[in-house]
């Protein structure tokens, strides 16, 4: 509930904030800049070996890669959108900066150069869309140091006209609820450009009202961003953190909001964060490099982030709630589905879980996968792609496709309305007694669920029920899907007790019902999607739609 609050008040505080610095920005025009006084630095982890690759005409980027053979890269029909839109967001550029070569500082001018005299003929062409801009801008400014240092008058007036185009479709993305997901972007673009060119005064204090209205709508007030996505904050942050310096550089206030956003973000993120340093896969989580979340904390100013004393175990308004006894750590999504504007990437995962022991994850969701199947991130958004109950083979939330610029767009139209969390404390156990409604409109039912993990943390205990709140509102079938990461091994399985190993940790999973293992996948892995297991716990015939299980450690010896 609290969730739902916070986004109908951030909705009402946009509209108050917003409109009001959007339109006296969009009614000043955008001139182009006359010259660039900070570059904000690009905190995102390079490689310099990448320059060679461009350098010989090989572009690489979401999985294909595209041979130039002296063409222009940015002419050629894409393999994807998605590489598309890497190539024309140019954030590539960082390794090109990276190789801190002569060679290597041309080649990022001449491609540049080519982007901005080169029209595409082919449809529906992703480089004007408002993240992709806005993306373009940010790289631009980020890498401006080895695009402008020694050009000619020629190429720097094209840049500087080209920053103005870009500063023009990020305004006009500000003024349509359109794409609301990619406005916080959109926004923190406009910011950079404001501190760090000479676009003059008002325009940089209009710019920076832009984007505090929305850090006041999307950022929720534990830090958690109100789609839900674990991975937003984490892009946000490899972009604000950078911000906030620029505007120390110049000297100027940075947005009200920005720091506490910062801090909030960065707690949030530990909530979420597993012993082996990768985030719970939910709503969207799926494929993201390791190094990001380290380079995050690396960069983050963490006696801020830390004031509060304790790390928290709750982000209520986001929805997310952990149990934790020293290397265990169990992670649960406990709020309802975000609205529908903010819910391209929301899943229908209402009280899954994950499991995970030091580094060693047990219990996960499916992912995301990286974008270009439909299909498969369809698949991945059901209920039964989670760690939860499914009632059935419906999923608890009801996603309704609608149109959208160059890709379907599927938004969660109906799910969860009640969700409750309450956080109990035993003298054997830290536990949490949740519920949602996800399936009382077609159903009547509501699940309830249990955790219950013990103080040392070598026990996890659950229970699960489906409690009928219409008369005669009954489930003819319903199961308890447990996935495992693909590192963990079936060691042995019978009716009612599985045996797992996972990196020298050894498990008996038990339950008071039939038990089997079948196939899953694990869309989230590094390189491509890796096979997996799931143990299903068959719910016919139980007495009372009631359901027990446990997770045990056993030790050695």
């Amino acid at each position: 509930m609290r969730l739902a609050k916070a986004a109908a008040r951030g909705v009402a505080s946009f509209a108050r904030a917003v409109r009001g610095p959007y339109l006296v920005v969009q009614a000043m025009g955008v001139r182009p800049p006359e010259r660039l006084y900070v570059a904000p630095q690009d905190i995102r982890t390079a490689d310099p070996t990448v320059a060679d690759e461009i350098y010989a005409g090989y572009f690489s980027f979401d999985g294909k890669v595209v041979e130039a053979n002296g063409r222009s890269p940015f002419s050629i029909a894409p393999p994807s959108m998605a590489w598309r839109r890497s190539l024309v967001g140019f954030s590539w550029l960082r390794h090109l900066r990276a190789a801190d070569r002569a060679l290597a500082r041309a080649n990022a001018r001449a491609l540049v150069d080519d982007f901005l005299r080169t029209r595409a003929d082919f449809i529906d062409d992703p480089a004007q869309e408002p993240s992709v801009v806005a993306r373009r801008t940010l790289s631009w400014l980020a890498q401006s140091p080895i695009l402008l240092d020694g050009a000619d008058p020629d190429f720097y007036e094209r840049f500087m006209r080209a920053l103005a185009r870009n500063i023009r479709v990020l305004l006009r993305a500000m003024g349509s609820e359109r794409r609301a997901s990619d406005r916080l972007l959109c926004a923190t673009a406009l910011a950079a450009f404001g501190v760090c060119a000479d676009a003059g005064r008002k325009f940089e204090l209009r710019a920076t009202a832009l984007l505090d209205a929305e850090l006041l709508r999307q950022i929720l007030p534990d830090g958690g961003h109100i789609g839900r996505n674990p991975e937003t904050p984490v892009e946000l942050l490899l972009d604000l953190l950078p911000l906030r310096q620029a505007y120390a550089a110049r000297g100027r206030r940075p947005p009200e909001r920005l720091t506490a956003s910062i801090g909030a973000m960065i707690a949030f993120l530990r909530v979420l964060k597993h012993g082996d340093g990768a985030l719970a896969l939910f709503n969207g989580m799926g494929r993201a490099p390791p190094d990001r979340l380290a380079t995050i904390l690396a960069h983050a100013d963490l006696a801020h982030a830390d004031a509060g004393g304790a790390p928290s175990l709750d982000a209520p308004y986001s929805g997310y709630r952990r149990l934790q006894a020293g290397a265990t750590a169990v992670i649960v999504d406990a709020g309802p589905p975000p609205p529908p504007q903010f819910s391209l990437a929301a899943h229908a995962g209402c009280l899954s879980f994950e499991y995970s022991i030091g580094p060693e994850r047990i219990i996960v969701n499916c992912g995301a996968p990286p974008s270009g199947s439909e299909a498969l991130r369809r698949l991945a958004r059901s209920t039964a792609a989670h760690s939860t109950l499914i009632v059935e083979d419906r999923s608890s939330c009801r996603l309704e496709a609608r149109p959208g610029r160059g890709r379907p767009e599927e938004r969660i139209v109906a799910g969860p309305a009640r969700v409750k969390a309450a956080r109990r404390s035993t003298d054997s156990s830290h536990d949490l007694e949740l519920s949602h409604d996800g399936y009382v409109r077609e159903l009547g039912l509501s699940h309830e669920r249990k955790l219950a993990l013990s103080h040392d943390g070598a026990q996890l205990f659950g229970d699960d029920r489906l409690v009928a709140l219409r008369h005669g509102a009954r489930a003819e079938h319903f199961v308890l899907r447990f996935h495992l990461h693909p590192d963990v091994q079936v060691m042995g399985a019978n009716a009612r007790k599985v045996l797992l190993t996972s990196g020298g940790v050894d498990l008996v999973f038990e339950a008071n019902a039939d038990v089997s293992v079948e196939e899953s996948v694990f869309f989230a892995a590094p390189a491509a999607a890796r096979k997996s297991a799931q143990i299903v716990v068959d719910g016919r015939g139980v007495r009372d739609a009631h359901l027990r299980w446990s997770f045990s450690r056993v030790e050695e010896g």
